[in-house]
């Protein structure tokens, strides 16, 4: 670790050292969000709407390769940074190495079950006969790359860890800028449609891959991708676990109830899908700027777990107190200029006033979910396995059964308001544990709870 990354770690103030880590993220994730909206921003000026609704129906698809991706990178990522603070700097070696080389026998894996099952699995996704020759192509395309993507996240995340925060920002920034472009070129000129958008995904995360790999080679003090450094002994594979299942755990749920989602909203047509799927993609940005806010201080939060407690107490604390700015300006926003936002994607005015509509009330739960993600980036820093493991299931066990309740007495609008439901109870169990471990974090701690 060189010295102006220690310095963050240790010395920085709270705020400065929370914007060095933060902040890149947060662009990162935000431009993250802005190619994912392009995306649907080019279909739609193709006026298809069943290429809009194959978009939708694939992001559990893609939240179950990010899974596997945050499975090692999250896990590894947290045991890194506190491995640096307590300055075993061999095995951060070690944990690097097996990191790089496990995403991509996933990815391999990834391939090998998914591939036979096609069919199986656009079906599972929820396509109609519209849409699903546009599904399978972007399934099969995505899948075929998923070594790429799992490894691109595993190495963002490893990256982040060791302090490197604009470098992680910086390979975000290009697997989005190439991403752009290549939708462009391959939807527009090569008229690829859904094949152009998965294909100009699986490249940039193949550039992006190879920039980390490229810094951890030649200028990263601590980080490998050596394979004589590989180990998988018992420590490391528990400390990954420990972390990253859960974090895998709560990817998977999370596709599960976008795919369980789509196939309540599949009742009220194609254009409910559709709705559900722009709005999604606006909520993102927000939600992705909070999520870079959470996930950028876990390193300096894990390395003060180890090193200095009651400066991990104070990023806490600071971090609350931007969240709740953050919620308000962004909620502020979304209710002055719904219609307009959704109206970049389309013309129909029954698919505006749906997706407006959705925003509105899922805009309600903006705040819960950033602290949520606090909540979550907190256990996974602390290495709380059993805490981090029951958020990562608390949002799924609470929606899925809200889903069929209020579906069935509220319709539509049950289906919708569920979310916001299911985001307030999570952020119950999440606030409760962290009161229950607040002696066990830091003896300080319950002063900032209460």
């Amino acid at each position: 670790m060189d010295a102006e990354n220690l310095y963050y770690f240790e010395k920085a103030p709270v705020a400065k050292a929370v914007a060095h880590f933060a902040v890149p993220m947060m662009l990162g994730t935000s431009m993250s969000v802005i190619y994912s909206i392009l995306n649907a921003y080019f279909l739609g000026m193709l006026h298809n709407t069943a290429m809009l609704t194959a978009l939708a129906l694939t992001l559990p698809l893609f939240a179950i390769i990010m899974a596997l991706g945050n499975l090692i990178g999250m896990g590894s990522g947290t045991f890194i940074s506190r491995l640096l603070g307590e300055k075993k700097y061999d095995d951060v070696k070690h944990v690097s190495s097996f990191a790089f080389y496990s995403s991509l026998v996933l990815g391999l894996i990834a391939i090998a079950v998914g591939l036979p099952l096609i069919d199986q699995i656009v079906y599972g996704l929820g396509a109609t006969s519209d849409s699903f020759e546009f599904t399978k192509d972007y399934v099969t395309i995505m899948i075929m790359g998923s070594p790429f993507v799992i490894l691109f996240f595993t190495l963002e995340n490893i990256v982040r860890s060791e302090g490197a925060a604009i470098t992680s920002m910086i390979g975000m920034i290009i697997s989005v800028v190439v991403n752009i472009i290549l939708d462009a070129l391959f939807i527009f000129v090569f008229h690829w449609s859904v094949t152009g958008v998965a294909t100009a995904t699986v490249i940039s995360n193949v550039v992006a891959s190879a920039f980390y790999a490229f810094h951890i080679r030649y200028k990263s003090q601590f980080l490998t991708v050596s394979a004589k450094w590989f180990k998988a002994t018992k420590e490391i594979l528990s400390n990954v676990v420990k972390i990253g299942v859960p974090i895998f755990i709560m990817s998977i749920f999370l596709g599960a109830m976008s795919l369980i989602l789509n196939h309540f909203l599949i009742e009220y047509g194609d254009q409910a899908v559709a709705a559900y799927g722009i709005s999604s993609r606006l909520l993102q940005f927000p939600e992705f700027i909070l999520m870079g806010l959470c996930e950028g201080v876990v390193p300096l939060i894990a390395f003060s777990f180890t090193a200095n407690k009651m400066r991990m107490k104070h990023t806490i604390g600071f971090t609350i107190k931007t969240i709740v700015a953050l919620a308000f300006l962004f909620g502020v926003i979304v209710f002055l200029i719904s219609d307009n936002l959704i109206g970049l994607f389309t013309n129909d005015p029954h698919l505006i006033e749906m997706g407006s509509y959705i925003l509105h009330v899922t805009f309600l739960s903006l705040f819960i979910t950033g602290m949520t993600t606090l909540f979550t980036g907190i256990f996974q820093a602390t290495a709380q396995g059993t805490a981090a493991f029951i958020m990562s299931i608390i949002q799924g066990i609470t929606l899925i059964p809200m889903l069929f309740i209020a579906n069935h007495m509220y319709g539509f609008h049950g289906v919708i308001w569920s979310l916001v439901i299911a985001d307030a109870l999570s952020f119950l169990v999440g606030a409760i544990m962290l009161y229950v471990l607040r002696n066990k974090l830091q003896p300080d701690l319950d002063s900032l709870i209460q």
